[in-house]
């Protein structure tokens, strides 16, 4: 729910002499270390320094403070739009920090990283990210509310807040932008404020060679509310509609708000304002020199005058008192809720309930049953324990298994759709994969849900950029990538993944999970939560037999990444498989055991936490004195050598598929009993 931030103080000439300082401040940063991406935080430093100093509600003291408003920079390439008002603002940066800016070890890096820098909600960069993680933050402030304090007066709750956003012409281009733009607009996301930055200025020159559209337009059909802000004549921001603006923003609850603000890159320079060479390159000693004099400024390098540092910091104490009356709130509400304050305290110090281990369902051996359906049942026996649990599918949810029995449909107040509940736990993505990563990575950052999200393994392609940010910024997000093979049938190879595991797999601190049975599944999602790390669990459309327990390894051991399932008293052949290849394993495991072969079978469901065990038990597991080695797993053989050796062989698929029942592709392909003897047989003669 959108807040309605105290009415600023009357503006001084000690705040336009505090912009002008911003803009020789971002010069100097990109001149002194001789790159980066001056022009747009010259021409946004009375946009970023209005926001924070006299909007933004945030406690410098305490950048996780839960009752701050969010702030994302979605042009992260402008990241000096965002270092001085930390500066300005108190939150640990110094000048030496601006000095060192796109240096080794700064705390001032080319782009705003997470986790790096305090004050810094995302890591942007990649445009248009930062807009649809600003929606997935108004989506989880919504429904955090609704899990703590659902019947208070818009305004009211401690839990309301603003997520305001400053965004490029470059982020509106992009298409995951207006995929979650379209989702913010359906969702009504009224706390949710993004300024535009119109300067029609990108690295190729006049953003109308490739970008005409009527944005404002665009973003009314969304159903958004539209403000314009046209340039004063000179070029410069008119800081007086913009803060008239913003203060329409934050009246407007019922829809997401855009404020489309005309403006000049590089404003004032005399040569570079309105070139392109302003947006990603140094201005030029010259020109620096030339622009302060415009602005009235020493010509001096990382001028901030004594007088400017005290007026500016002036908002702690602003911010200070904002604090209390929160805090105020808050004890209120704890007082007449104290069951829901033990649920905040759980949640903010990321803790699952204690009887957790309860919920998570054990399988019956000897029936067979799809692992998407698997997981299904252990999402629905979960969320009764976790209330913060709430995710959706990118318009799958039937095929993915994703949706939580009676939680209701996160909807807006108003919405006609069948059971729409503002509060609700199952999410409607829409076909927007790439939106839905990066709004699933925006619930995370905000903290207080476990956000999830399905598709078919094959579309993760159309997520890639956002799952990268997940491991990037190691956010808790949990990918259900479902129809993770050739094994999904008649869809053809348009469906079916062949490489998408080994890609997924070359992702930095991605977690990657094929498990083998449900009980697998039952262990892997215990895993995921314990972790607290991305994580993709990748699942059969096919049923897969519930492995016996009781003549093979316990599902326990998926905890540790791999496993022995069918252990062999000093093995001949090490065979390891993952996901609908364990049960084949075991069979061609079977057959050469029957032939005087000793077979030690490793189930391996995710490699990267096997990686993760002591050497101790990755030799036993998988001892380097076996020499004869077999994979097998429906995807490309790439990643398996470093298990296999040079001797080994992969059982794989190096191809596409084709459309046919999944036995039959299976068949052709050579997935079969036979083929797996075959490539045993070939490492065991070459290991002899």
């Amino acid at each position: 729910m959108t807040v309605m931030p105290p009415t600023p103080p009357a503006w001084q000439e000690l705040d336009d002499r505090a912009v002008a300082v911003v803009r020789g401040l971002a010069m100097d940063a990109v001149q002194k270390v001789g790159n980066g991406h001056p022009g747009t935080a010259m021409s946004l430093a009375p946009v970023a320094y209005t926001l924070f100093q006299r909007f933004l509600r945030h406690d410098p003291s305490d950048p996780s403070w839960i009752g701050r408003d969010r702030f994302v920079l979605s042009c992260g390439h402008s990241s000096l739009t965002l270092y001085i008002q930390l500066l300005f603002s108190g939150y640990g940066l110094s000048l030496e920090d601006l000095k060192a800016f796109r240096t080794w070890g700064s705390q001032t890096p080319g782009h705003p990283e997470y986790g790096h820098t305090p004050g810094v909600e995302t890591t942007t960069g990649p445009l248009g990210q930062g807009i649809a993680n600003a929606v997935g933050l108004a989506m989880a402030a919504r429904f955090k509310r609704g899990l703590l304090d659902p019947n208070e007066k818009a305004g009211n709750s401690p839990f309301d807040h603003n997520i305001w956003v400053i965004c490029s012409d470059g982020d509106i281009q992009e298409g995951v932008s207006a995929e979650a733009s379209s989702l913010a607009g359906t969702q009504a996301l009224g706390s949710l404020k993004l300024i535009y930055d119109d300067n029609r200025i990108s690295i190729d020159g006049d953003t109308h060679n490739a970008f005409t559209e009527d944005v404002s337009g665009r973003y009314r059909a969304y159903g958004w509310n539209v403000i314009e802000v046209p340039a004063l004549s000179d070029g410069n921001v008119d800081r007086i509609s913009l803060e008239e603006a913003m203060v329409k923003a934050c009246e407007e609850i019922a829809r997401p708000t855009l404020i489309r603000l005309k403006s000049v890159i590089a404003w004032p320079a005399p040569k570079a304002k309105n070139t392109a060479k302003s947006h990603g390159s140094a201005l030029g000693a010259e020109e620096v020199s030339a622009t302060k004099k415009v602005l009235g400024l020493h010509d001096e390098t990382f001028h901030y005058p004594s007088e400017i540092r005290t007026h500016v910091e002036e908002v702690k104490k602003r911010n200070s008192e904002l604090r209390k009356i929160w805090q105020s709130k808050l004890e209120t509400w704890r007082v007449e809720n104290p069951d829901k304050y033990q649920l905040l305290d759980r949640l903010q110090n990321q803790q699952l309930p204690k009887e957790i281990e309860s919920a998570f369902p054990v399988f019956e051996a000897g029936k067979e049953i799809a692992t998407r359906k698997a997981s299904g049942e252990v999402i629905n026996k979960i969320a009764r324990m976790l209330p913060e649990l709430i995710g959706g599918s990118a318009d799958l949810a039937e095929s993915n298994n994703t949706f939580i029995e009676a939680g209701g449909s996160f909807l807006p107040t108003g919405s006609s759709m069948k059971d729409a509940n503002p509060y609700g736990r199952n999410i409607f993505f829409g076909i927007r994969e790439h939106a839905m990563a990066a709004i699933l990575n925006g619930m995370a950052l905000h903290g207080g849900v476990i956000p999830f999200g399905g598709t078919f393994l094959v579309f993760s392609d159309y997520m890639r950029g956002a799952v990268r940010l997940s491991s990037l910024m190691k956010l808790p997000v949990i990918y259900i990538w479902t129809h993770d093979s050739i094994g999904l049938g008649e869809d053809g190879p348009t469906h079916q993944p062949v490489e998408h595991l080994a890609a997924l797999r070359a992702i930095p601190g991605l977690n990657i999970v094929r498990p083998a049975d449900a009980n697998e599944v039952s262990i892997a999602w215990r895993e995921t939560l314990r972790r607290k790390k991305p994580t993709g669990i990748v699942l059969s459309r096919q049923n897969l037999p519930v492995l016996d327990r009781n003549i093979y390894g316990g599902a326990e051991g998926v905890s540790k990444g791999a496993y022995i399932l069918l252990e062999a008293k000093e093995p001949t052949l090490l065979m390891i498989a993952t996901g609908s290849e364990v049960s084949l394993a075991l069979s061609a495991a079977a057959e050469l055991n029957a032939k005087g072969e000793r077979v030690q079978v490793v189930s391996a469901p995710c490699l990267e936490w096997f990686h993760e065990q002591p050497i101790e038990y990755r030799e036993k597991v998988w001892p380097t004195r076996v020499k004869a080695r077999v994979s097998i797993e429906a995807g490309i053989a790439q990643g398996w050598r470093d298990f296999i050796g040079d001797i080994g062989e992969s059982v794989s698929i190096e191809h596409f598929g084709a459309s046919a029942a999944h036995i039959k592709l299976f068949e052709e392909f050579g997935f079969t009993v036979s083929r797996v003897v075959a490539a045993a047989q070939k490492t065991l003669l070459k290991a002899r």
